[in-house]
Parts: C-alpha cells; structure tokens; sequence
C-alpha cells in the first residue's frame, strides 16, 4: 500500500480519485468502482501497489502489438481490479476481484526480472493499469533508464490528469474500442466519449497505437458498429492497426455463442475499406 498521487482532497473527509475517468467521490474507509484505491482518513492509497497478481513473459503479438517491436518478448504484469465491470471480461478471475492478493515486487524487481529473461519491454496488462497509475509510473521510469520500452493494455478510460502523468514515459498503447456508447452503457458500466480522447490524445503526443475490438455476437456485431468503428479509427489515422477479435463465452456470457467465422470475416471486409492494417485475432 503507498499514498497516492492521482487525487485530490474534498469536504467532509471525501477525495476525488482522478486516476481515470470515472472520477469516484470516496467516502472515508470506501474505495472507488476499481476496489483498489482507498480513502483513509482524507487520504488516497493504493492498495496494490507492488501486489502483482499476474506475471508472465508474452510475445508482443499477444497483447495484441503488431507494429511494435515485432518478434519480440515482453514481460507482462498485472494487478487486481478494474475500473469497468464487463460482462465478457477475459481476465475475471483477477480484475473483478475485491480480496487483495499477489506476489510482492518492487519496480526494480520488475525491471530486473525484465532484462534477466531478455524482455525488450514491460506490458502492464491483464487488468486495468490506469487504476495503478503510481506504481506503473515509479517502474516505467526504471524501466526507461535501463532501455527497456513501456506499454499499456488498456480500455483506454483516463482522466486527462492519467494522460498527463504518463504520457511523456509511455512508448505504446493497446486500447479496447469496444462498440457504441449505448455498449458501454450496458456491458462496462462506463461512456464511449472518455476512450475517444484517450485516442485521439495518445496519437497526438506520439506514442505508438493499436486498438482492440472483441466481436460479440448480436451486441457490436453490426454492419453499422463496424463501420462506425472503422471510419473513427481512419479519421485519426489510416495507418492505426485494428485488431478484431473473437469472443468466447466468458464469465457473466458463458451462454452466447463464439463469433462466428463469417461475422469475423465480414467485419475484416469493411476494416478493409477504410483502414491500411486489419487483423484477425483469437482465430
């Protein structure tokens, strides 16, 4: 646990965590919707900082990273918790957990295990890592110093306070573009607009961009989802990777049916009319 940076103090022992874009007002001895980020007393801690709960060395096509550092290995971090509430979420079993647990580590220890097993790069995945801002930013600035590069996989919710904070130590980024704001408001208890800016914000400053979208059927599936979610993504860049992948039943939707071969196929066509790079994922 470590006092926070992200947030700031309001009246009657509340603070506003500003860590992403949800903006929790914490009453004192409660956290915000991630269940890591806790008022005591007036102040805000982390309490996974150092906790990792998931570890791993990744190729860096599986986060998924095509146009960065290809063939490669990344080593892969995650802690609990999530700022979303999805429905499908892949990673359950962790970020939907309120219990904290994981192994202890300091940032060096991370930055060590990294160059020790020949990583090129650290991923802070598996969870949401905006929600542990302070801890990925104390390990990205190691990790910059020793050569190593930073990504995040993210649903992109960041407050512009997250953005500010990380932006300049940050060298890639996986975002979730999951489907119309409607979707959101369904299935992550959360707003399109927020993951809009993160975009827009992360290729303005530079830092290299691949977004995700999981293909549910009858939910994001439509012609129109698709098309709306490929014409945004070419008003930015053309030359931004999208990866469409394929859903399996998973937690709270283990009775819908897999994407389908043909929806996949279907939605790479119209990828294709508007962007330079479409990728087919969990096929």
């Amino acid at each position: 646990m470590k006092a926070c940076i992200l947030y700031k103090k309001e009246n009657e022992n509340k603070v506003r965590c500003l860590a992403c874009a949800h903006k929790c007002l914490i009453d004192n001895n409660k956290t915000g919707i991630c269940n890591i980020r806790k008022n005591i007393n007036g102040k805000l801690y982390l309490l996974v900082y150092g906790k990792i709960a998931a570890m791993h060395i990744d190729p860096i096509e599986k986060k998924p990273l095509y146009h960065f550092l290809p063939n490669t290995k990344t080593f892969s971090i995650g802690t609990i918790g999530c700022n979303f509430k999805c429905d499908f979420c892949q990673n359950f079993d962790i970020s939907q957990k309120s219990k904290i647990f994981g192994k202890d580590y300091t940032p060096e220890q991370i930055v060590n295990e990294a160059i020790k097993t020949g990583c090129k790069s650290i991923a802070y995945t598996y969870n949401e890592p905006i929600i542990f801002s302070e801890f990925a930013h104390d390990t990205v600035e190691i990790a910059k110093q020793k050569g190593l590069k930073n990504i995040m996989v993210t649903n992109g919710y960041w407050s512009i306070e997250s953005f500010n904070f990380l932006k300049d130590l940050i060298d890639a980024v996986n975002i979730d573009l999951k489907g119309n704001n409607k979707y959101y408001q369904k299935f992550c208890k959360a707003k399109l607009s927020p993951v809009l800016e993160t975009i827009k914000r992360c290729h303005e400053h530079g830092i290299h961009i691949e977004l995700t979208t999981l293909l549910i059927p009858d939910e994001n599936d439509s012609d129109k989802d698709i098309e709306d979610i490929a014409k945004f993504i070419a008003s930015i860049n053309k030359d931004i990777p999208w990866h469409i992948s394929r859903f399996f039943p998973m937690y709270k939707m283990i009775n819908k049916p897999m994407t389908q071969k043909e929806s996949l196929e279907k939605a790479y066509k119209i990828g294709k009319k508007y962007l330079n790079y479409v990728y087919l994922g969990n096929v």
